[in-house]
């Protein structure tokens, strides 16, 4: 039948991208179960309304994707299919029956939670985190089998690294994924929290977060009597500000009389390799 399953997904099952050796059976519906590795979330009655009347006036343009059992079948892909179907009064649903074992349907139970659109970014950190370990691979081969970048897989990682309090705020969507990433620049950890507060109470922007993290960070660094206290020009600034949304952590510039160095903060040897595969990126897009 030619019907993709998503970039993602395809990772998996590459013969559906094509629509080659794929058979699509009738599977009834009764005969059918939840995937039992499928990470738990909730299917809006609303949410579910729509797709069963897009079904009873289209049909189902995508088949499900399930395993045998010794009970009927469990669902790979297609959850939310299943139940609209059931709802529209179908018996039967198009499916293909998948040879798969329980650590493989967990890793696609993994990419197909990647797609919902209402993942927030600690939920996409956490599948991150589960599909290197379950896979062994590390984020540049996750990158690359997912379909998206490198930068973006290490920045979403990057957010496990804050405490469970502000984790907390950035899931319920109190603060952005944003703020979260200025907040991983802070030396003192221990300042988080509190600069949460003040990012809810005076409606903080990223910029102006970071310019506090920023300060936060002076405050905690004892400055010699003849070391300049020059507040850096709005160029040093706005490069400033360039670097640590490039490389995801906090960058600073100091410049001197005769000469100045740039300075990439790293927490782990991870977030390091992350950062010097990013200057090898850059270094060989110069070189061509």
């Amino acid at each position: 039948m030619g019907r993709g399953l998503g970039r993602g997904l395809n990772a998996f099952f590459p013969e559906e991208s094509n629509g080659e050796d794929t058979v699509v059976d009738d599977v009834k519906i009764k005969d059918l179960r939840p995937n039992p590795y499928q990470p738990r979330k909730s299917f809006t009655e609303e949410a579910i309304e729509e797709l069963r009347d897009s079904i009873i006036e289209h049909g189902i343009l995508q088949p499900l994707i399930v395993r045998k059992s010794i009970k009927g079948y469990e669902i790979v892909v297609g959850e939310r299919r299943f139940r609209a179907a059931k709802a529209a009064g179908w018996t039967t649903v198009p499916a293909v029956v998948k040879d798969l074992s329980d650590e493989k349907l967990m890793e696609v139970a993994l990419i197909e939670n990647l797609q919902r659109e209402n993942l927030n970014p600690l939920e996409e950190a956490k599948a991150y985190e589960k599909l290197m370990k379950y896979l062994s691979v590390t984020q540049d081969e996750l990158s690359k089998r997912l379909g998206k970048s490198r930068p973006h897989i290490a920045n979403h990682l990057r957010l496990l690294q804050l405490s469970p309090t502000v984790q907390k705020k950035i899931a319920g969507k109190d603060i952005s994924m944003g703020h979260g990433r200025a907040l991983l620049g802070l030396h003192d950890k221990s300042k988080a929290d509190e600069i949460v507060e003040k990012i809810e109470k005076e409606s903080l922007n990223v910029r102006q977060t970071e310019e506090m993290v920023q300060q936060w960070n002076n405050q905690s660094t004892p400055q010699s009597k003849n070391k300049s206290t020059e507040k850096p020009s709005v160029f040093i600034q706005s490069k400033e500000e360039e670097l640590r949304s490039y490389f995801g952590t906090s960058v600073s510039i100091k410049k001197g009389k005769k000469k100045g160095k740039i300075e990439i903060e790293f927490l782990t040897d991870d977030d390091l390799q992350r950062i010097l595969e990013l200057l090898e990126n850059e270094s060989e897009s110069a070189e061509q």
